[in-house]
């Protein structure tokens, strides 16, 4: 597993399980994150280069990962549905945690 920079921001894409956003958070931070450094991903705003993206995998009904990756670029872009400015956003994968 990569290392964590806990002082950088993670944000957090459960695609819609809402009812893991609790377990999802503790297996976050019994990996190295910050729990006041995670929050909710928001298509109005993205993140910075070298922030996280933090997103359960697969998408979808059953998840058994949580993918983190590193965002490398941002581009202004023109929102996109429930993606919105995040369309704009280039990002390395790192690794993927099981979802304990």
């Amino acid at each position: 597993m990569a290392d964590i920079d806990s002082s950088k921001k993670a944000y957090l894409f459960l695609h819609g399980r809402m009812d893991l956003h609790e377990k999802t958070m503790n297996t976050l931070e019994s990996n190295g994150f910050q729990k006041e450094n995670v929050s909710m991903g928001n298509p109005k705003q993205a993140g910075e280069v070298g922030d996280y993206m933090v997103q359960l995998w697969p998408p979808g009904p059953n998840p058994e990962n949580i993918k983190i990756q590193k965002i490398t670029v941002v581009e202004e872009c023109e929102p996109e549905g429930m993606i919105g400015v995040w369309k704009g956003v280039s990002k390395e994968d790192l690794f993927e945690i099981k979802l304990e």
